[in-house]
C-alpha cells in the first residue's frame, strides 16, 4: 500500500521535493496544497503532485507525511490548523530556517505521537546562481551533491528521525544532524545576514539624492548585491524570520558592523596596505568557499556521510511507513 506525502506550500522548495519524488509515485503518493490555487494546479500540470487538495484540512486526514514548505511566518497558524486533523503517528517535516521557534510551536500544538522534524535543504551547486524564484524554479534534481540539516525536539521518536534521513537521501542529499540553536547560528550568518546586506545597500543608495543618475550606472555589483532581499518576497511578514532568531541576528550584524568599520577605517586613514590585506582576505575566503560548495567536498570540516542507493533508502522509508489506523 502506497503512502500519501501531503506537500504544503508548492513553491521551489515543495515543487521540487514533489518532483525529485515522482519516480517512486508507485509507492509515495504526492497530494499538494497552495494557498494559490493557480500555483498548486500548475504543480499538478508539470509533474510535482499527483493530485492537489483545495482543502487544508482534507489534504493532511490521510497523511503518512506532511512536508511544509511555507514561509516561517505562516508555520504557525498551520500547525494550528491541521493539528487535529493528522492521524497518530503521521510525521511533520518542515523545511524553513527557523529551527528552535517553530519546533517550540509544533512541541505545544502537536496531539501526542504526532512527531515533529525539520528537514532544511541547502541547494545543488548546480542552482546556485539562478534567480528564478517560485515554481518556476523547481527542479528535480535541486537537492543533489548537497546537506539536509535534521533537527527535532527532544524525545522524537527516532523513526521519523529515521525517516527524514532517508527521504535526504532519496532526494540526492546528505542528511546532517544538529542542534536547533545551533543551525539557527548558521542560518543567521549565511541566510539572513546577506538579506539584511541586501536591503541596506538598496536603503543607503536609493533614498540618496544621487540616485536619480546613479541607478542609470548600477551594474552587475549592484545586481548580485541587492539580489538576496529577493529570497523572502513570497513572506506576508518577513520580518518574523528575523525576529524569531533574534539572538543570533543580532551577533551576526556586530560581526558586520566590526568588518565595515575596519574597511571604513582604512579608507578614512588613507591605508592602501591594510585595505588591500582585508579585500584579500575577502576574495580568497569566497574562493575557498565557492570550490568547496561546487565540489561538496569539505575535507574535515562536514563529515559527508555515506550515501545509500536509492533504491535502499526507499526501502527503509517505506519500512516505517504507511502505519496502519489505529481501529476503532
Amino acid at each position: 500500500m502506497a503512502m500519501q506525502m501531503t506537500i504544503i506550500g508548492l513553491g521551489q522548495i515543495g515543487a521540487s521535493i514533489g518532483l525529485a519524488l515522482s519516480v517512486h509515485k508507485k509507492e509515495i503518493v504526492r497530494v499538494g496544497h497552495d494557498r494559490q490555487v493557480e500555483t498548486a494546479r500548475r504543480a499538478e500540470k508539470i509533474g510535482a503532485v499527483d493530485k492537489i487538495a483545495l482543502n487544508l484540512h482534507r489534504a493532511v486526514e490521510d497523511a503518512d507525511i506532511i512536508l511544509l514548505a511555507i514561509p516561517v511566518d505562516e508555520i504557525r497558524d498551520v500547525l494550528q490548523l491541521i493539528a487535529q486533523d493528522l492521524k497518530e503517528e503521521a510525521v511533520i517535516l518542515d523545511t524553513s530556517s527557523c529551527m528552535e521557534t517553530v519546533s517550540a510551536w509544533a512541541t505545544a500544538m502537536l496531539p501526542p505521537k504526532r512527531f515533529f522534524v525539520t528537514l532544511t535543504p541547502s541547494l545543488n551547486p548546480d542552482h546556485l546562481f539562478e534567480t528564478q524564484r517560485g515554481i518556476a524554479a523547481a527542479r528535480a534534481d535541486l537537492f543533489q551533491k548537497s546537506l539536509m540539516v535534521i533537527t527535532c525536539p527532544p524525545g522524537t521518536d527516532q523513526s521519523a528521525i529515521k525517516l527524514a534521513a532517508d527521504l535526504a537521501a532519496l532526494l540526492g542529499a546528505a542528511p546532517l544532524f544538529a542542534n536547533a540553536r545551533e543551525f539557527d547560528g548558521m542560518t543567521a550568518a549565511t541566510r539572513l545576514l546577506p538579506c539584511l546586506c541586501s536591503a541596506a545597500l538598496i536603503n543607503a543608495t536609493c533614498n540618496q539624492p544621487g540616485w536619480q543618475e546613479g541607478r542609470k550606472l548600477a551594474g552587475r555589483a549592484y545586481a548580485w548585491g541587492t539580489q538576496a532581499v529577493e529570497d523572502f518576497d513570497a513572506a506576508a511578514t518577513p520580518s518574523q524570520s528575523f525576529l524569531f532568531n533574534r539572538e543570533h541576528v543580532l551577533r551576526v550584524l556586530d560581526n558586520l558592523h566590526t568588518a565595515l568599520t575596519e574597511l571604513r577605517d582604512a579608507v578614512a586613514a588613507q591605508d592602501a596596505s591594510q585595505l588591500d590585506d582585508l579585500l584579500q582576505q575577502a576574495l580568497q575566503q569566497r574562493r575557498a568557499w565557492l570550490n568547496q560548495r561546487v565540489s561538496n567536498d569539505y575535507g574535515n570540516l562536514i563529515p559527508s556521510p555515506e550515501m545509500p542507493r536509492s533504491g535502499e533508502a526507499l526501502g527503509r522509508l517505506l519500512g516505517i511507513r504507511p502505519r496502519q489506523k489505529e481501529k476503532k
